[in-house]
């Protein structure tokens, strides 16, 4: 309606500051609250079950309470002392014959049989590391959606929105670990350290229907997953800037992160804020997808080949372990290799959370460039690359893995990276990043 000037009235939608934000649909001219056909009681209900105080950009006990809720949808026996027993005798052997193919020593202290809702109260506090980076700039790009103008006006709807924010992502969490939880066969399944330090786990209820899809005996099964698991260990604990480097990458991954305002106000436009069942359909659905940016592919390429490093290197480790003493290990490598090149359900699920997919997608080449480098250089000398991130392979190493440090030559060969040479090569590099030291 226009005032006797002609002009809009200043209570018209022209008005409205929250104009072109994802908040337009509930705040009218001025700013003021629409409550006109609206449910008091049921907003107010799920305002409150989003508001439940909690610190950081993520709801975690909102998060735990979810992936245990989903994990217990199926039957989760706990583990018996002779599970416990089992899996340890299992790491003990696996440790055993790793002797034989890695420099590195053992990196097991503990050992354990995990239920799925095990291994999620004993990985949240890595993923808490992982996952807060993201979180933390996509709530706060939902707060910063709305214009500078409307903020004085918004008063504590800030504050309201990044704990709705927070509770929204804690939500996806824990239905992505959830899902995560019923598909994980041991502490390092995904190639990241997730468990404590030094604790070796296995999960014996989902290795059982692993076995089942394949033509091996479950006793083999959890041997060649001990295999891995313990191989896991020794290089996250005798590499001790690798976790610290992985993190690292999904850091500089979370401060890219933008998210698609156009597409949010879209889908909050359709949206009935009576409906509860509705407003969680749209999140699980990826209302609040964050959007990759190019100055994130950079951040992500790192993550994957390191990624794809990790695996190669226990992939290259474990055959070798394996290779004459099991008759199975053949089909047993090629099953794992398939099941991590391809993920699942749960890793698609958390893909569309923080916009990663934890699998490495170049691990048989990988794997085949720590094979070529043992075998022209030998043991030691593969797993002395492991000594400074700037000596590992790079992404375009693994397009020609077999030329991997081709110039150094045979075992018998002069130029071969003895401990010596290789101190001082290290020490050289260090010496050229910190000129000044």
């Amino acid at each position: 309606m226009s005032n006797e000037s002609g002009s809009e009235s200043p209570d018209g939608p022209e008005n409205n500051p929250f104009k072109g934000t994802p908040f337009e649909a509930l705040f009218g001219a001025g700013g003021v609250p629409d409550l006109n056909g609206l449910d008091l009681n049921a907003v107010m209900g799920q305002i409150q079950s989003l508001m439940q105080p909690y610190d950081g950009p993520v709801n975690w006990q909102l998060a735990t309470d979810i992936a245990r809720r989903t994990a217990a949808a199926e039957p989760d026996p706990s583990p018996d002392q002779a599970a416990q027993t089992r899996v340890a005798d299992a790491l003990r052997l696996a440790d055993h014959w790793l002797d034989e193919t890695t420099s590195l020593p053992s990196g097991i202290t503990t050992t354990a049989a995990w239920s799925r809702a095990d291994w999620i109260e004993e990985t949240t506090g890595v993923w808490r590391v992982l996952v807060e980076p993201v979180a933390e700039h996509i709530v706060g790009a939902m707060g910063n959606a709305i214009p500078e103008e409307a903020r004085a006006m918004a008063g504590p709807l800030i504050g309201m929105i990044g704990k709705a924010g927070g509770a929204m992502f804690g939500s996806q969490v824990g239905q992505a670990l959830g899902g995560l939880s019923a598909d994980v066969l041991s502490a390092s399944d995904i190639g990241l350290p997730l468990g404590p330090t030094g604790k070796a786990a296995l999960v014996p209820h989902n290795v059982e229907a692993f076995a089942r899809g394949l033509d091996v005996t479950e006793d083999d099964v959890l041997l060649y997953l001990a295999l891995r698991e313990a191989a896991h260990q020794r290089l996250f604990a005798h590499v001790p800037w690798l976790r610290a480097h992985l993190i690292a990458a999904v850091e500089d991954f979370g401060r890219g992160v933008t998210l698609d305002l156009s597409g949010i106000e879209e889908s909050l436009a359709g949206l009935d804020p009576t409906n509860p069942a509705a407003i969680n359909e749209a999140i699980s659905s990826g209302l609040f997808e964050p959007k990759q940016q190019p100055s994130q592919t950079a951040a992500l390429a790192r993550l994957e080949t390191t990624l794809a490093l990790v695996e190669g290197w226990v992939d290259e480790v474990v055959g070798l372990a394996a290779g004459e003493r099991m008759p199975s290990a053949g089909k047993l490598q090629e099953a794992i290799r398939r099941r991590r090149a391809a993920g699942g359900p749960a890793e698609e699920t958390f893909a569309a959370l923080v916009g990663l997919e934890l699998r490495p997608r170049r691990l048989r080449d990988a794997s085949a460039l720590w094979g070529s480098l043992r075998t022209r250089q030998g043991i030691d000398a593969r797993d002395a690359v492991w000594a400074h991130p700037d000596l590992l392979p790079s992404a375009a190493d693994l397009d020609d893995p077999l030329g991997f440090r081709e110039n150094l030559g045979g075992p018998g060969d002069s130029e071969t990276l003895s401990d010596e040479a290789f101190d001082q090569a290290l020490a050289d590099l260090l010496d050229e990043e910190n000129p000044q030291a």
